[in-house]
Order: C-alpha cells, then sequence, then structure tokens
C-alpha cells in the first residue's frame, strides 16, 4: 500500500528523500545508506531502475526504454558496478541499413570497403580526403556542412544525413555545426562501436542492479513528488514525514514549475514486438535504419545482448519524437538557447539550500551511464563531507 494511502501512521524523519529510482538516485541513496544515513526514495513509475529498466518477456530481457550497453575506462566505476551483477562480454557492433546496403558502424575499414570497394588504409582515406577536397568547407556554417568536412559527402548522405534529421526532427542544414564535433574514422577492420577498456551487458538485466542498490531502503513507485508532498501535507502535524535535504533527479524546470521557461528535449516512442516463431529476426542486438523515409531509427532485437538462443524474439522499434509536457524526456537539446535557459536554472538551485540536482534531467546533460555513477558518487563524497 502506498504511504499517501495510509490513515494513521508514525512520522519518519529522515536525511534525504531521494526523487528518482534510476541509477543517479540508486547510487545516491546505496552510499549515503551505507553511511548510516536515513533516506526514502519516490519514484513516478510503477517501477524502479528509469531508464535502464528491462523486463523479462517470454524469457528474454527487454530493454524497455531504449538499448542500454554499459561501458567505461573508469576502472573505479566498473569494479563498483559489477559488484551488483555478472557483465557478460557482448561488443556493440551496430549495423547501418540504408535502402538495403547493410554497411558496419562505426566507420571503419569494413564501411570504407562496402562504400567504394577500397581495401587498404591508404586507399581509404584518400577517398575521404578527395570528397573533403570536393565540398571545398572551410568554415562549416550548419552541421550538414560540418559533416561532409569532416567525411565527405558519400558517408554524410547515406549513414548520417537521414538518421540524424529523424533524430532532431530537423533538417541537417538547420541543425548547428557544433553537434557534430567530431566523426571517428577508424582504418581499421574493429567493428567495437566503443573504444573503451570495459564493456558488458549484465547477465539477468539492469533492473536487479538497481533493486540491490536500494535493498534494505524504503522506496514508493507511482508517485510524485508532488503527489507525495500534497498527501504528507493532509496528514496531521505528528504524522508528517520529513527530511533534511531534498536530491531531485526529475527536470530542472519542472522543479520549479517552469518559471523560467521551459528547456527543450527529444523524446522516443517505442513499438515492441513479441515474435514467437521467430528465433532470430535480424542477427544482430541494434540496427540502424539511416535513410529519412523509414520513420524509425533503429531496430533493437533484445535476445543478442545476452547471447540468447532458441525459440521466440522480441524486437523494439525507435521512433523519435519532439517532447511536450507530459512526455517522458530522453535528450537534451543542448543548444545556444537552452544552455542559457538552463544557466538560470542552475543559479536558482544554487540558493537552493536543502535540495540537490542530480542526473541527466536534473543536470540538463546527457549522461552515459558510467558518467551518471561517477557523478553521482563524487556528489555522495561532497555531501558526506560537509
Amino acid at each position: 500500500m502506498c504511504l499517501w494511502e495510509r490513515k494513521h501512521i508514525e512520522a519518519m524523519k529522515y536525511d534525504y528523500l531521494v526523487v528518482g529510482s534510476g541509477l543517479y538516485g540508486a547510487v545516491f541513496a546505496r552510499e549515503a545508506a551505507d553511511r548510516g544515513k536515513k533516506v526514502l526514495v519516490i519514484d513516478k513509475r510503477p517501477n524502479v531502475a528509469g531508464n535502464i529498466y528491462t523486463k523479462k518477456v517470454e524469457g528474454i530481457h527487454v530493454h524497455k526504454y531504449g538499448a542500454h550497453i554499459f561501458h567505461t575506462n573508469d576502472t573505479k566505476v566498473w569494479k563498483y558496478i559489477t559488484r551488483f551483477a555478472e557483465f557478460n562480454r557482448f561488443t556493440n557492433s551496430p549495423v547501418a541499413n540504408y535502402r538495403g546496403e547493410l554497411y558496419s558502424l562505426p566507420f571503419n575499414m569494413y564501411t570504407f570497403n562496402k562504400m567504394w570497394g577500397v581495401v587498404t588504409p591508404e586507399e581509404a582515406a584518400a577517398k575521404i580526403e578527395e570528397q573533403k577536397k570536393e565540398a571545398c568547407i572551410t568554415e562549416p556554417k550548419n552541421l550538414e556542412e560540418q559533416a561532409i568536412s569532416l567525411v565527405g559527402r558519400d558517408i554524410f548522405e547515406k549513414l548520417i544525413k537521414g538518421y540524424t534529421e529523424k533524430q532532431w526532427g530537423r533538417d541537417c542544414k538547420d541543425l548547428p555545426a557544433f553537434i557534430i564535433r567530431r566523426l571517428p574514422l577508424r582504418f581499421t577492420y574493429d567493428n567495437n562501436y566503443f573504444n573503451d577498456r570495459f564493456q558488458g551487458i549484465p547477465e539477468g538485466g539492469y533492473t536487479q542492479i538497481v533493486e540491490k542498490l536500494l535493498e534494505d531502503i524504503p522506496v514508493l513507485t507511482g508517485v510524485s513528488l508532488q503527489e507525495y508532498q500534497t498527501a504528507n501535507a493532509a496528514r496531521t502535524a505528528d504524522e508528517q514525514d520529513s527530511w533534511d535535504r531534498l536530491l531531485y533527479t526529475g527536470m530542472i524546470d519542472e522543479y520549479y514549475h517552469y518559471r523560467l521557461g521551459t528547456l527543450e528535449y527529444r523524446s522516443l516512442r517505442f513499438e515492441t514486438e513479441e515474435l514467437p516463431e521467430e528465433d532470430n529476426y535480424q542477427g544482430n542486438a541494434v540496427v540502424n535504419y539511416t535513410e529519412r523515409e523509414v520513420p524509425y531509427t533503429r531496430i533493437i532485437e533484445h535476445k543478442h545482448f545476452e547471447f540468447q538462443t532458441g525459440e521466440g524474439t522480441v524486437i523494439t522499434r525507435e521512433y523519435p519524437a519532439t517532447w511536450k509536457k507530459g512526455d517522458e524526456p530522453y535528450y537534451p537539446i543542448n543548444d545556444e538557447k537552452n544552455g542559457a535557459l538552463y544557466a538560470q536554472y542552475a543559479e536558482l538551485a544554487k540558493k537552493e539550500a536543502n535540495v540537490l540536482f542530480g542526473g541527466r534531467l536534473g543536470q540538463y546533460k546527457y549522461y552515459d551511464m558510467d558518467k551518471v555513477i561517477r557523478s553521482a558518487l563524487d556528489m555522495v563524497k561532497e555531501e558526506l563531507a560537509r
């Protein structure tokens, strides 16, 4: 039974109220509790784990909110996360599908061979350099010009343009150049998307990690901060909970009721399909669809994350979407306009005596999972040194 539905209950005093049971909130809660702090975690979703939530469907651990592949060069973070689950040897090697032509990602010698028939790194580099010279772009004015100046027109047209326009909902000519600061080119036959030393998927999915992080910590799901505060205030004074510090991992502008304006995000829509008669739908965990005409950006086949075989498979098509209030925010739009607005909210946050903001939404910053853990650990260290 949820706390706000109870009538006569003893008041609780917490050191920290943590809003959000994603990776950031869960790591902070665990570390604070291990240091003797009393912590309550609440989450508006009906389950813990935030965007790394995995759900078992037909024996397959489905990444409900998109593919999550753990990778890091941070030895401390790797040792930390592997305390809570055994990780397999999964290597992220996505495939790009452009009008039925299949290309290896990241851009490597397999990609260049398929694109131009070149065989040696010298031939590939010469072809890219030739196309860059043909474009004759010295000061890129937009994302399209920036990408062409880095990799040439062929790779841009087939593997970047359509995918990027779907992801951002705008033509590449209307996107700022700084979105693509560099495009890694590998003149080797290496399909590993990440260069990080450590990489893998937890055997048994991600949800178990968060459940272990929150073990013995009280958690309320299906309740927002506003709902919890409203229900708490409705109780008698001697029954009301209290807390010294609040960690908020939701949207910082939502916390302030959008008083300075609304930050922009890109959202996602997921279309998941169970295929009980199919053993292997696409032969790879992730296949990107790079032409603009295909409405989704990629198809995920979840069983390949854990090298599962046998009858049945589950796939998810991922559709980028314009975000509006009430939708799930996935990607902050870190352009100049939103950066300036976030800076104003960050100034408000600095004036808060007992409120902390953390994570991708609280800090309006795209974080890989390892960076989420590192940031949460750093916050704990700073907090408990007070």
